[in-house]
Parts: structure tokens; C-alpha cells; sequence
């Protein structure tokens, strides 16, 4: 018996020493950053980025032109985190539903539309309270869009910089994501593809097809960020990493798993990521993702952290306070009052004036 428990001390022993040796050789191993300074990060104690969800999503109707000015007029440094679909002609444009029902006047597949037609017939300054992408009943009324404080607006109601004008009085018309890349060339974008299967692909193709005809002039690859929840595009944007390794993307709720998981075990140093930014909830299956030492992990990963979609005053001095790099917010100009009040008076609307 004393031969048995002797032998086991000592493979128990050769098991302990190899283990050790191998948290070793992981901390020896250098980390290649995805890049080596990560535009994302804000430094400990600096003002977060205002991300502003799907352009701003509660001040005027989401994925709009429009919201997009009112955001910019609040903050020209701004990012904008934006939905994509794509139509039948192959045109890009911005909506968060992958249906015309919930968000329009309109119904249908956007797939199923070309973009001239779009133009033409449909506003999407309407909001029906439907789920996801189910159709929208014949006898539903038309819901004109209210922001959060009940009040119907136009896109007369936005604040513009001088020589931009309303693109029409009443209708808020489509937006092709490179109109965004084009008139807003300094922001940083995200860019979640909503559509998934061969559909799917096909609008990451068409991304990073844009992306590639327009850097020279714009810099896409370096201030473009990819993302979608579902996971089969989260895999292709690792495909097309290796044709185009300075592709930048969020990973999805499957990819993060692991991060997680090395985290809250005190295993960071076999992390090794992709990614140059993750953006997550507060909270994922009831576990709380937007503690410090998590932040100021990713951080030393050199990812930057950004949270949604907060629209809530409590959580967002919450994060603020926890260095979060970056708060993603369908108010902005409810982040700028609490980050002017927390930081000092950033940026003033009336520059723009000149």
C-alpha cells in the first residue's frame, strides 16, 4: 500500500511539475496584438466613445441618415454601430430587421427589394410592436416613430451642420452603408450583417468588397469593425482573416464562451484572440460581464470593451466609472450631458457653426 501511495505522490508530482512548466511556456509565448495601438482603447480615466446604437436609435428612427447627423451634431467623434441588409440589386443598406414589416411602411424580404424601389415608396420612420422579423398584419395601423419622450419627428427636426440639408421633408429614406463610409470619413463603424446563410455571405462579401474599393481614399480597414450574432458569419469573417488580416470584428456570443471561461478561472495567459474589440451586454445567462478586473483584463489583451445597449443614466455612470471603453447607447445625447458633468464640457454643437 505505502509503494502504491508513493508511486502516486510521485506522478501526481511529474503531473504537477509539467503543468507548472506549461503556464511557463504560455507566459514566455508573446502575445501578437492584433494591432499595436488599438484605436478602441481608451486610457484609464478618459472619456468612453459614445457608440451610438443603430445611430441613435431612441432620438430619431434607427439606421437612418438622419439619426446619424443628430448624433454627429452631438458628437462629431462618435461611432456608430450600425445594421446591414442587403438587396436584390446587391445595394447595402441600413435596417435592423431583415424584414420591411416592423420598421416601415413597407412589407416584405429587403432581399426582395432593389434599392431605387426602396427609394421611391418606403419611409422607415415608423416602429410597429412586432418581434423580430414577423410579418406585420394587414389591418395593423401605421405606428408613426416617437422617440423616448413621445414625441413624433421629421427629418426637419435634426439638428444639421451648415451646407447639409434634409434629404426630404417628411420620409426618412433608406441609407446605403456607403453613403455613411463616405459623408462620415473620420468616425470609427461598426457593421453587424444581419442576413446569415449563402445570403449572408454574400452581404460580408459585399462589405468587404466596399471596404477594399474605398480604403485607399477612407481608411475602412482601420476604422471598420464587423460583427453578428450569428455564429456561421462570426466563422467567415475568420475566413476571409486570412485573405484580409487586417479585417477588425467583433466576435458573437459562441466566440466569447472561451474568454469568458479562461477569465473567471485565472487562465488569461493561454488567451489568444482575433479580435480587436468585443461588445457585449452588462450581463450574459444571469453571469455579470462588466466587472473591473474583466475590463482591465481585455484591456491588457489590448481588446477594447463596449457595452449595449445602455439607455439607462445608473449603468452607464456605472461603466463609465469602470473604464469601459466604449458605451453603446440609442441616447446620446443623454451619454454627452453625464460624460460632460463626469469630465468636463467635451465637445459643443455650436463649432459646428463655425
Amino acid at each position: 500500500m505505502k509503494a502504491i501511495i508513493k508511486k502516486c505522490l510521485k506522478w501526481s508530482g511529474i503531473v504537477l511539475c509539467a503543468l507548472l512548466a506549461l503556464v511557463l511556456i504560455f507566459h514566455l509565448i508573446p502575445r501578437q496584438p492584433r494591432m499595436e495601438e488599438n484605436i478602441f482603447i481608451t486610457g484609464r480615466g478618459n472619456r468612453p466613445t459614445l457608440v451610438a446604437h443603430a445611430g441613435g436609435n431612441l432620438e430619431f428612427p434607427g439606421n437612418t441618415m438622419e439619426a446619424i447627423w443628430n448624433t454627429y451634431t452631438i458628437d462629431p467623434h462618435a461611432m456608430f454601430e450600425l445594421d446591414v441588409n442587403i438587396t436584390r440589386c446587391g445595394e447595402l443598406i441600413l435596417s435592423h430587421c431583415r424584414t420591411l414589416d416592423r420598421r416601415t411602411n413597407a412589407r416584405g424580404q429587403i432581399s426582395d427589394w432593389t434599392y431605387a424601389e426602396l427609394l421611391e415608396q418606403v419611409s422607415f420612420g415608423y416602429f410597429h410592436p412586432l418581434s423580430g422579423n414577423t410579418p406585420r398584419p394587414l389591418d395593423m395601423p401605421l405606428r408613426p416613430f416617437q422617440n423616448y419622450a413621445g414625441q413624433e419627428v421629421t427629418p426637419l427636426d435634426v439638428r444639421y451642420p451648415p451646407g447639409v440639408e434634409a434629404r426630404h421633408p417628411y420620409r426618412f429614406l433608406p441609407t446605403r452603408l456607403e453613403d455613411v463610409v463616405t459623408t462620415f470619413p473620420n468616425n470609427t463603424i461598426s457593421v453587424e450583417i444581419k442576413q446569415y446563410g449563402d445570403l449572408g455571405r454574400t452581404a460580408i462579401d459585399s462589405v468587404i468588397e466596399m471596404m477594399v474599393r474605398l480604403d485607399a481614399q477612407y481608411n475602412t480597414f482601420g476604422r471598420m469593425v464587423l460583427a453578428s450574432f450569428h455564429t456561421e458569419n462570426y466563422e467567415y469573417f475568420l475566413e476571409m482573416q486570412e485573405a484580409h488580416p487586417q479585417i477588425m470584428f467583433s466576435p458573437n456570443s459562441s466566440a466569447l464562451l472561451p474568454v469568458y471561461v479562461t477569465h473567471w478561472f485565472g487562465l488569461d495567459f493561454v488567451f489568444r484572440h482575433p479580435f480587436t474589440i468585443i461588445q457585449i451586454p452588462t450581463h450574459e445567462s444571469g453571469l455579470p460581464l462588466h466587472r473591473r478586473h474583466f475590463i482591465n483584463a481585455m484591456q491588457r489583451h489590448n481588446v477594447a470593451v463596449h457595452y449595449w445597449t445602455i439607455n439607462d443614466e445608473d449603468m452607464m455612470r456605472t461603466l463609465i466609472a469602470r473604464g469601459a471603453n466604449g458605451i453603446t447607447t440609442g441616447r446620446p445625447t443623454l451619454f454627452k450631458q453625464i460624460a460632460d458633468e463626469i469630465f468636463g464640457p467635451g465637445y459643443s454643437p455650436d463649432l459646428l457653426a463655425g
